[in-house]
């Protein structure tokens, strides 16, 4: 059980601290946006694996009645192969900071998911002050898209139930048709690839464990990719030049061409869909995401080795 517990610490460091380090220093996430936003939850997903991994075992070693019901089908022999009983002074403390962590890591996520909520709630209540303002024949604030009156260019998807496309009267004077079916193509990858709900779990992470680099890079991350994601679900449809000018057109206010600009993610990206990277071919792409599907088996083949061991 030691050994089992010191190696589940070690994959968790490791896939928490050195690899999401090297993996923001890596070029080719901007190549393929979707397989790094794969990776980077399977980064994730390793170490909470880990996390619940150990506290479960942690806690059959100190907790008699844990311990009874973790491994009540077990035969014999497998649950002295853990050597549950002689246990260390540490795993106590362990399973303590774990039981804490997980606990934590719940409230993160029910607040993050609460005032997303509550955010979404005052969103749709300032639609439905501005429904009376619509065009003819747009009466309501419900549908799959709605148009505001507003000079100021601009379009966006609202998760919920129902989810909408928000497209501004700026927008639709400002940009040609080609143009404004880039934007709502954009905004439709994020609904249909369900973006909101991998912003709203890296979020929660990053904020309530602000320290630990995988979280706060999962976070600055997912943020960047998931745009980048958008884009290229655009640009396969309607071409890279029309998808960039389109993002010129939507965000030229906000000083998306100006080496001062705090939105600085625009202007790369308008010149990544300007210039497009070389992307990797279909084998690489293959071989990265199986390697990455992968790494979350870790955590459970550490678990279960002793088990296994004794049953053969």
């Amino acid at each position: 059980m030691t050994f089992c517990l010191l190696l589940l610490s070690t994959v968790a460091l490791t896939a928490a601290v050195p690899v999401p380090r090297a993996l923001t220093r890596a070029v080719w996430p901007e190549r393929e946006p979707v397989v790094a936003l794969w990776v980077w939850q399977c980064l994730v997903a390793t170490v909470l694996l880990c996390c619940l991994t150990a506290l479960a075992l942690g806690a059959a070693a100190v907790f008699g009645t844990v311990r009874a019901q973790l491994f009540a089908p077990a035969p014999a022999a497998v649950t002295a192969a853990y050597d549950l009983s002689s246990a260390p002074a540490w795993a106590a403390v362990l399973t303590l900071l774990l039981a804490c962590g997980a606990a934590w890591t719940t409230a993160m996520l029910g607040r993050e998911l609460a005032e997303a909520r509550r955010r979404r709630g005052q969103a749709r209540a300032h639609l439905r002050e501005r429904a009376p303002d619509l065009p003819a024949g747009l009466p309501s604030a419900r549908g799959p898209l709605l148009v505001l009156e507003d000079e100021y260019p601009d379009a966006w998807w609202m998760p919920g139930n129902p989810a909408q496309l928000i497209v501004t009267t700026g927008a639709l004077h400002r940009l040609t048709g080609h143009q404004l079916d880039a934007v709502l193509t954009h905004e439709r990858g994020h609904a249909r690839a369900r973006h909101d709900w991998l912003l709203h779990l890296s979020t929660a992470l990053a904020t309530g464990f602000p320290r630990i680099p995988l979280f706060a890079h999962f976070c600055d991350q997912t943020h960047r990719l998931v745009e980048l994601a958008a884009d290229d679900t655009a640009s396969r449809r309607c071409g890279h030049l029309t998808t960039a000018l389109a993002l010129i057109e939507l965000n030229q206010h906000r000083g998306v061409l100006s080496c001062a600009s705090t939105h600085r993610l625009l202007g790369e990206r308008v010149d990544r869909l300007l210039e497009p990277p070389p992307r990797l071919d279909r084998h690489h792409r293959a071989l990265t995401t199986t390697l990455a599907a992968l790494v979350p088996l870790l955590p459970l083949l550490i678990t279960f080795a002793p088990g296994l061991t004794a049953l053969t």
